[in-house]
């Protein structure tokens, strides 16, 4: 019998040391005491839950369990007042922490009696309880059986964040070495299944070579790193000798400067030169596939499973399902089958971006004019028609029954192109629905019945760019046509999900710095649960009106972080508990990437991803920027919405 309380006490084992292969150790130790007691199923649970996940990755159910609904269940059991409550969440920031310490201090602490399994079981029923109220009694009755070890980790798994310093990918590796099988087969059995339960159990059980694809499950997302300006563009390409390799960087020695690390020749004789080692940063050579960066939601499609006709799946970076709030994309996308494919060919899955596009003008908008949808599970007539939506596609991932993640950008670009001249026969899909009829259904033979209405896919434009100088061409292109900046990837790059590196590189430059005077500031989370380390900020209005215009929680260093904190502190004006307003005296410069309308702030914009460059010690609250120069700067933009 495998026990909860053996997954909390092994939690905190891991949440208290800092070393990588003693927290593989006591996971593979744990997995396998858990497999010898219980079984290769109750490991699987052992492993998923330790990754923080209710359920598996292609399992489409949700606890729908908030903060609201787990403070209410902890508040019941434990019957904190108001200040005890809170200053169990102030001290840890984490609402898992703070329930263990509640629990602790009114002495809830039953035998350990909660399996593994009957966390499975009632997570199970959690999603199918028709009401909330039944939902509450059953999360109520999983925390009435909790120490409070165990409280604070059930607490964090099902508010997604375990905060033991594991993730996936080291459960996996402790997977791998406790079932003695080779990493990258487990890693791609996790990958094919989208189950770590079953995964797991296929390693202890040498089934791995069973693992098979299967659609409707997202697949980890490719991300880019980002650079300020062309040069470090290309400087970065050439850091690392396999970024350099996969990218096609090329010197071609012209002077005999500093040695730059990490460089290929573009001729292999060149290697033989010795001057080949001291080419300077201009006169690298860049060969690079360059598309536009879209500013609209990156999401995973997927659809033309035979075996599940016309149904269309689109996936957020977030693995969120956000398929209903695009209903366009799933009409057109529906009508893809073996009649568009070919026989013998089901399912695809691409790689792209939801873009708000002006069918008028061909060009995309800015991703504030996609709000109106976001979340949304009914899309009626009057957004469909105003806020238009087309799938912009950048790579293929699965097609002909085959994973093409390990061929090179340049062949899935090749295959993605001829797979869009098949399937834009078909993604069509009318701006506006006609009243619904009296009977039958969407699907109908396609062979016989042609979609018809705007074209739903696009194909990212892609050139090529040899030098810094062609990227900045190409960059300020792409704002002109109202784009955020380019990417930048390596033409012999593989797609390696969920990684970061090298080999992607989005060139998307700050638009301007403001001159802001902090008025007010959150506590934050996790280890700066006790720092005021979130700031909002404002800029002047008529007069000395300050209107607030964002929030920033990026660019100090811990040490200036702290002594906002104490600042903050003794220049409260009002304390709100997890956040105070304080005095207006703080100047900062934040850089930021746009600027939008909104009615979140009383200045009437906001900053998209701001953060802070450097507290402005040097300029007092009279030489903060304006409302005017926001509005400036708003009106510069290339990519704003068309307004009016």
């Amino acid at each position: 019998m495998a026990l909860f309380f053996q997954l909390a006490q092994l939690a905190d084992e891991l949440a208290a040391t800092g070393s990588k292969l003693k927290k593989r150790a006591a996971i593979a130790s744990a997995l396998a005491d858990v497999l010898a007691s219980t079984g290769a199923h109750a490991a699987g649970l052992l492993a998923l839950y330790l990754a923080g996940q209710p359920f598996a990755e292609a399992d489409t159910r949700k606890l729908s369990i908030g903060g609201a609904m787990l403070s209410r269940s902890v508040r019941e059991i434990a019957r904190p007042t108001e200040a005890q409550f809170n200053a169990a969440w102030r001290l840890h920031g984490d609402l898992g922490a703070a329930t263990a310490d509640l629990f602790a201090a009114v002495g809830h602490g039953p035998v350990p009696t909660l399996t593994l399994s009957d966390v499975e079981q009632v997570f199970a029923a959690i999603p199918e309880a028709k009401t909330t109220a039944a939902r509450q009694q059953l999360l109520a009755g999983l925390l009435q059986r909790c120490s409070p070890v165990e409280a604070k980790y059930l607490v964090k798994l099902i508010s997604g964040d375990m905060r033991i310093g594991v993730k996936q990918a080291l459960v996996e590796e402790a997977i791998a070495a406790a079932a003695q099988q080779p990493l990258a087969a487990l890693r791609n059995a996790v990958m094919l299944q989208a189950d770590l339960v079953e995964a797991t159990a296929m390693a202890f059980e040498g089934r791995l070579h069973e693992a098979r694809m299967r659609l409707f499950h997202p697949l980890g997302f490719m991300l880019a790193s980002p650079v300020d300006t062309p040069e470090e563009a290309v400087e970065r390409f050439a850091s690392k000798p396999e970024a350099a390799r996969d990218a096609d960087i090329s010197a071609e020695p012209t002077s005999h400067a500093e040695p730059l690390p990490h460089i290929v020749a573009e001729d292999e004789s060149a290697l033989d030169d010795p001057a080949a080692e001291h080419a300077p940063v201009e006169a690298i050579r860049l060969r690079a596939q360059v598309e536009d960066k879209f500013d609209g939601m990156r999401v995973q499609l997927h659809c033309g499973d035979a075996s599940q006709r016309g149904r269309v799946a689109l996936y957020s970076r977030n693995r969120e399902d956000v398929t209903a709030s695009y209903p366009e994309i799933t009409e057109a996308f529906a009508h893809v089958g073996a009649a568009v494919l070919g026989e013998g060919e089901s399912g695809i899955i691409l790689d792209g971006e939801l873009l708000a596009w002006d069918v008028r003008a061909d060009r995309a908008m800015p991703f504030a004019t996609l709000s109106p949808r976001i979340g949304r599970k009914r899309v009626p007539n009057e957004i469909r028609v105003g806020t238009p939506v087309v799938f912009m596609a950048f790579d293929v991932l699965f097609a002909g029954g085959q994973l093409l993640l390990d061929l090179p950008l340049h062949e899935r670009r090749s295959r993605l192109e001829a797979l869009a001249a098949k399937l834009q026969r078909v993604t069509l899909s009318p701006l506006e629905l006609p009243p619904p009829m009296p009977s039958g259904g969407l699907f109908v033979d396609e062979e016989i019945t042609m979609p018809h209405g705007e074209q739903r896919l696009r194909l990212s434009q892609v050139v090529e760019a040899h030098s810094a100088e062609e990227l900045d061409r190409a960059y300020f292109a792409a704002r002109d046509r109202g784009n955020e900046g380019v990417m930048i990837k390596a033409a012999e790059s593989l797609y390696q999900p969920g990684r970061r590196g090298l080999s992607w590189i989005k060139l998307k430059r700050h638009l301007d710095t403001l001159d802001v005077v902090i008025t007010g500031a959150e506590f934050g989370h996790g280890r700066r649960a006790q720092l005021l380390s979130d700031y909002t900020f404002a800029v002047r209005g008529q007069g000395m009106d300050l209107l607030n215009v964002g929030k920033a929680y990026n660019g100090l260093t811990d040490a200036e972080i702290a002594e906002l904190t104490e600042w903050c502190k003794q220049h409260t004006l009002h304390d709100h508990g997890h956040s105070r307003t304080v005095e207006p005296l703080v100047v900062l410069e934040v850089a930021f990437n746009n600027i939008m309308r909104s009615s979140r702030h009383n200045s009437g914009f906001a900053l998209r991803f701001p953060r802070i460059v450097r507290i402005r010690d040097d300029k007092p609250l009279e030489e903060i920027d304006t409302l005017a120069r926001v509005e400036e700067i708003y009106q510069s933009q290339p990519d704003k919405p068309v307004e009016g």
